[in-house]
């Protein structure tokens, strides 16, 4: 059977319709505690990662007229937290995300051989924050109200992954020899931060609510360390979990911050 989104659009329209049928008429609902659930749109920062696949574009895939790798700068965060009002015009919010950005490219240098290459930057992080609402708009069973939010974020489970694997059916020393052979490794670190947001939120007379804001979010992973690595099927020539430092030997850093643009339902209890 295909899948068909348009049905399952109509569906949950069908099923919020049924919701908030038998209270069309009444006044909208705020409830006190939510869980809200959000998809985020964001740019990502990147720095010293994509740095590094700027001059792995230029020494190795430029030379050979090979598509250059994309940095990585934007990406899809997918948001759960709890808010809570404890004032009618304050409410204070924790949660947690995720955020997973990566590109994969395979080139065939011939019939025989194969070059896939794998970036990634991945993070969960957790957050606790506040937000102020404003005085609301009511209109029927309706009500907006703006609300401008700030918050402390933990980046946790930070992984940048680089991969290059080569696939070949007989040894083909050449290959080798120009791409530098087989190898990945993964950098991790955990690291604190802020966000800022601002926005609006639409209450209706039913369990759910919207929101939709514009969030910056700011963290930097500092002191980045080695937590996997193996090249041509070797160690890496350093210690797992020691500190990795940039090419001209200053500090190695992935920025994390970026803009984006929640997008929010919000089921209240």
């Amino acid at each position: 059977m295909r899948f068909r989104p348009w049905v399952v659009l109509g569906a949950a329209l069908a099923c919020l319709t049924a919701l908030t049928a038998d209270q069309a008429r009444a006044a909208a609902t705020v409830h006190r505690l939510s869980l809200v659930l959000s998809g985020i749109p964001t740019s990502i920062n990147g720095k010293e990662f994509n740095d590094e696949i700027e001059v792995f574009n230029k020494a190795a895939l430029d030379p050979r007229g090979y598509e250059n790798l994309k940095p990585l700068s934007f990406g899809w965060m997918f948001d759960g937290e709890l808010r809570y009002f404890v004032r009618p015009n304050f409410a204070v919010s924790a949660g947690i995300s995720q955020l997973r950005v990566g590109e994969d490219r395979e080139f065939l240098p011939s019939i025989t051989t194969g070059v896939t290459l794998h970036t990634e930057i991945l993070t969960v992080p957790v957050h606790i924050g506040g937000a102020y609402y404003i005085q609301p708009y009511n209109q029927g069973d309706f009500q907006a109200r703006a609300f401008f939010g700030a918050g402390l974020m933990q980046y946790t489970y930070n992984r940048v992954r680089f991969q290059q694997t080569l696939s070949m059916s007989t040894y083909d020393s050449a290959l080798v020899a120009n791409s530098g052979g087989s190898y990945h490794y993964s950098l991790t670190q955990d690291a604190p931060g802020y966000y800022l947001e601002g926005g609006g939120h639409m209450f209706f007379a039913s369990r759910l609510s919207a929101l939709i804001s514009v969030n910056y979010r700011s963290g930097k992973l500092r002191a980045m360390r080695l937590q996997s690595a193996e090249f041509n099927g070797a160690p890496p020539p350093v210690p797992l979990y020691s500190e990795i430092k940039s090419s001209d030997g200053s500090e190695y850093f992935v920025d994390l911050g970026g803009v984006g643009v929640r997008m929010a339902v919000a089921i209240g209890f």
